[in-house]
């Protein structure tokens, strides 16, 4: 770029008028005889918005542009940067009203382009009244006086002979493909309307003619959106079609078409022309290469970033180094080439550090190893600065050396994706908490600030979405434990019955015994006594049971004391601030939350109380009072009395007494008094095992009852699996439907959430800590059992419904219990162990914490853990460049095909810049030149830096244009590896003719 003193923004919305006649023109000449230039001019320079390129038409010749021309050298038309010859012809094919117009456009380029333009013109003849004409002034004269002899005037018989001539298309055409200067400086415009367009040639004879006409063509006069659609392969034909009938997209421009001084630069509806481009002929070439980003139609150019988050200068000061102090941007795509060391990080860093989008990190990297150009240079950067002015009209100055980066009241105002942060983020050590942290931040952007709940983050928004489904998962987790106890407890009553029958049935015979022995020690005469002692000890037994009973609930009661006080003094409050703490949200203040401390419904410490006393007066009653001795040969019980309705003392003291009667001999009462305790003491016992005995025996059908509800909450567990599941795919929703309707290289990111059953972890655990596998059995190998449960149970797991992850669950437990506990560690008869062993085992067949509800994030159907650091930097990316809608600051990127072949990078990255750049200003280094060709990017900086001086920076400079600019492609060609290349593949891609 040496001796270009280019450096401008590059391609900018520009108005443009490409049809507009001016006085003196040819045909349909309205402009008025008084003054009409003068009019005419002052029109136009006060037109707004303002014209800065027009195509003077003219009918078959350039009168009227030399005209312009004469007045624009004169200093008139100021704004006016860009004027051009539009020689407008009348085609032989007939229109629905006239004949089809077709326009030349002229680049002014080569100073002798009106003599070429004539020579063309020169070429073009029609055959009329035996002879033929050319299209030259002088010959359309003769025409017109040959056609109507009365007329004398050249000028009326100039006009005369422009409505008799019509140009063949074919030779139109011919003389243009034979033309090399021809192909190089003109382009060819036709009107698209139906009165003097192709669209008039309906019938369909004209078919061809009109597609032959219409593929000649660069350019469509019309302003009919409609028409641009079909043009831009949006509507009827799709852009295939277009390429094959068509020779590719047209770029619809529109004109006033002005013939008075009224419609001067005003076409209707301000359906203005706006080309993208400097203001030179280039632009409109580029502008047929890419219609769709570079031509316009309407009121105001198409809007791409917001004005406010535009950097629009960058001034560096205080630095010698720095040769191009002060460099424009363009709002668009603006892209920073040059040779290794030529000074293009240094460009992205200084914009960068202007916009506070250094990291700490950034700034405090070793300057030995880091790709950072302020890093590297610190020791030498001094005093330099970098002032940024904003769009909006606002200016930042920031020092070059990073002392005041990062203060307590910056903000980043754009994003930087340096080597270093790309580095950082898509390691080859393995994702990142800092890549999922992104693609997390734009999932939660992509929500509306209505969805978000006034969550803060990601992770708050998720966790606000499913925390509900994770506590109940956890309190029914917790269910399911405690109902694996009460079934192990009750298995282990099951297994007593036996023990307990014949226990029950020896100490029903030892009862016997007793009793036996007890009659042999009766001695005549007492046998009455006897029998009355043996039916009050029944009565007393019955009462001991009683009083007994009475205890045990006492003692019940007196526990509920302790706990009730417990729950009230530390159990109550302490669930009462777990709701608070799983509720952090619900706003409610500390009086309202007072509202779910738990109580008692009733007064339970009174009830209690009354529960007790009732107890205790239980137990006095049935006690009851000693009587007083008497004469021992008196009854303290009549024989007729109702004893069932006699306490315990009385009966007492009357077996007492009966007792003294049974023998003189005392040795003989001892042990008739102790047999008689013993009885009592076994019939207690007795009484005791038969209560166990019949809860064991109802065992089994309460293991059943409660097996049914664990495998009920078995099921409940997983509803709030599958809830938290379809929860977190609702955060993806907004995110999943843009991906699902998108194409290309977007449509190859994927975000999916499912349940993930870690079998092996599950198994393992059984297989080495709660199985025997050396004893032999159906789960003796190694793995058996984790290949049975990965074939039974892993499948519903991981995409059943609850029902189905509960049937299966059934299903597996009746084919395999049995064979599982056949190789428990301890049998049955080591009760301790065996009671705590199946609790284990309960817990581990229904325990989920090998289940996890997980997100993942796939590229091409690789998930992103598994793709290489290149791949992972496409969907950085991705995310940055077509999914972050929601930051729309400027993006800076060094270097974003590091890491790809140069296909991958037209393949994946050039479509999500052109999106990109429509809606953010986009800064990227590169030394790719697709990325700079096939995104037609909106400006280009060439960067060079000078010999580098001992002790010192090498002096920097920069250029600046856009790709409509000769020396700027010629600098991308030179600079970038294929870039001549990449021009004919973008030519080719978008069968653009070369001789454009």
């Amino acid at each position: 770029m040496k001796g270009c003193a280019l450096t401008n923004r590059g391609s900018e919305w520009h108005r443009w008028e490409p049809h507009i006649h001016a006085p003196g023109t040819i045909l349909n000449n309205q402009f008025g005889a008084s003054d009409a230039w003068g009019t005419y001019i002052t029109a136009l320079e006060a037109l707004t918005p303002k014209i800065e390129a027009i195509a003077v038409t003219e009918y078959y010749g350039t009168d009227t542009y030399e005209e312009f021309l004469k007045h624009k050298a004169a200093g008139r038309f100021p704004g006016v940067k860009l004027i051009f010859p539009n020689i407008e012809l009348r085609l032989d094919a007939a229109a629905k009203s006239g004949f089809v117009n077709i326009h030349l456009l002229v680049s002014p380029e080569d100073p002798h382009h009106v003599d070429e333009v004539k020579r063309i013109l020169k070429r073009l003849q029609f055959g009329a009244h035996n002879d033929r004409y050319d299209c030259t002034r002088e010959e359309l004269i003769k025409l017109g006086k040959r056609a109507d002899p009365t007329i004398i005037d050249d000028g009326a018989a100039l006009r005369h002979g422009a409505t008799q001539v019509k140009v063949n298309f074919g030779q139109l055409r011919n003389v243009i493909h034979e033309s090399e200067w021809a192909k190089k400086n003109i382009l060819i415009a036709v009107a698209g309307a139906a009165g003097d367009g192709t669209s008039g040639l309906r019938q369909a004879a004209d078919a061809t003619v009109r597609q032959e006409i219409e593929k000649f063509a660069h350019i469509i006069f019309s302003s009919s959106p409609a028409q641009r659609e079909f043009w831009l392969g949006q509507r009827g034909v799709p852009v295939e079609q277009l390429r094959e009938r068509y020779d590719g997209c047209k770029p619809c421009l529109h004109g006033s078409d002005s013939h008075d001084q009224i419609s001067v630069g005003q076409p209707v509806d301000n359906r203005f022309s706006w080309i993208k481009g400097g203001l030179e002929f280039d632009a409109l070439r580029q502008a047929c290469i890419d219609p769709e980003g570079r031509a316009y139609v309407g009121e105001q150019p198409p809007r791409s970033a917001m004005p406010s988050q535009v950097i629009s200068d960058v001034i560096i000061d205080d630095a010698d180094w720095a040769t191009t102090p002060s460099i424009p941007l363009n709002p668009g795509l603006v892209a920073i080439i040059g040779a290794r060391g030529s000074g293009k990080t240094a460009l992205a860093d200084v914009i960068a550090a202007g916009c506070d989008a250094i990291s700490s990190s950034g700034w405090d990297a070793d300057e030995n190893i880091s790709p950072s150009f302020l890093a590297r240079a610190r020791r030498l950067i001094g005093n330099a600065t970098t002032t940024l002015t904003w769009g909006g009209g606002s200016t930042v100055t920031r020092s070059l050396d990073g002392s005041d980066a990062n203060g307590h009241m910056s903000f980043p105002r754009a994003r930087y994706l340096s080597q270093q942060f790309v580095e950082e983020l898509c390691s080859a050590k393995g994702v990142s908490d800092g890549l999922v942290d992104e693609i997390e931040r734009v999932i939660f952007e992509s929500h509306s600030q209505e969805d978000r709940d006034w969550a803060t983050d990601f992770a708050e928004l998720r966790d606000q979405q499913t925390a509900r489904f994770q506590q109940a998962r956890e309190r029914e987790a917790g269910a399911i434990s405690d109902v694996s106890d009460r079934i192990a407890s009750e298995f282990e009553k099951e297994s007593l019955v036996a023990t307990l029958t014949t226990q029950a049935a020896q100490k029903r015979k030892m009862i016997a015994d007793y009793t036996t022995d007890r009659a042999k020690l009766v001695v005549k005469g007492t046998e009455a006594q006897v029998a009355r002692h043996t039916q009050l000890s029944g009565v007393a037994q019955n009462l001991r049971n009683k009083i007994q009973a009475f205890g045990n609930q006492r003692r019940t009661f007196v526990a509920l004391q302790d706990e009730a006080r417990s729950m009230r003094a530390t159990g109550a409050p302490e669930m009462l601030r777990q709701a608070q703490a799983r509720h952090a949200n619900s706003g409610l203040d500390a009086k309202q939350w007072d509202d779910f401390l738990l109580i008692y419904k009733g007064d339970v410490d009174k009830s209690l109380t009354a529960y007790i006393a009732w107890a205790d007066g239980e137990v006095r009653k049935l006690n009851g009072v000693p009587p007083p001795l008497g004469d021992p040969n008196v009854a303290l019980v009549a024989d007729n009395a109702d004893l069932s309705a006699l306490p315990l003392a009385p009966i007492v003291a009357e077996m007492t007494r009966l007792g003294t009667l049974f023998s003189a001999d005392k040795l003989v009462r001892d042990q008739y008094t102790a047999l008689t305790g013993r009885i009592a003491q076994e019939n207690s016992a007795l009484q005791t095992l038969e209560t166990r005995l019949t809860d064991a025996q109802g065992a089994a059908g309460r293991r059943k009852e409660l097996q049914t509800e664990r495998d009920d909450t078995y099921g409940r567990v997983f509803e709030a699996i599958i809830s938290e599941q379809n929860a977190l795919a609702g955060l993806y929703a907004p995110l999943m439907a843009r991906l699902a309707a998108s194409s290309g290289t977007l449509k190859k990111l994927s975000f999916s959430v499912r349940r993930i059953a870690d079998v092996e972890a599950w198994g393992s655990v059984a297989e080495e800590e709660l199985l025997d596998r050396r004893k032999a059995g159906p789960f003796y190998g190694r793995r058996s059992l984790i290949t049975a449960a990965t074939e039974a149970l892993k499948p519903a797991w991981e995409t059943g419904s609850a029902a189905e992850v509960q049937a299966a669950m059934t299903a597996f437990i009746g084919k395999y219990t049995n064979d599982l506990l056949s190789h428990a560690p301890y049998a049955p008869t080591q009760q301790a162990e065996f009671r705590a062993w199946s609790k284990q085992f309960a817990h581990w067949l229904f325990g989920t914490d090998h289940i996890i509800v997980r997100y993942e994030i796939s590229y091409d159907g690789v998930d992103i853990r598994k793709l290489s650091p290149g791949t992972r930097g496409i969907v950085l990316l991705l995310l940055y460049l077509a999914l972050d809608d929601s930051d729309d600051r400027p993006l800076i990127i060094d270097q974003p095909e590091e890491n790809l072949d140069p296909k991958s990078v037209f393949d994946e990255l050039v479509a999500l810049f052109i999106t990109a750049k429509s809606k953010r200003q986009v800064i990227i280094v590169t030394h790719n030149a697709n990325l700079v060709i096939n995104t037609d990017a909106d400006q280009i900086i060439v960067a060079e830096a000078g010999p580098h001086p001992s002790g010192g920076l090498p002096p920097i400079s920069y250029v600046a244009g856009g790709l409509e600019n000769a020396p700027i492609r010629k600098a991308v060609c030179d600079i970038l590896e294929g870039g001549e290349a990449a021009f004919r593949e973008r030519a080719r891609r978008l069968r653009v003719r070369l001789d454009r």
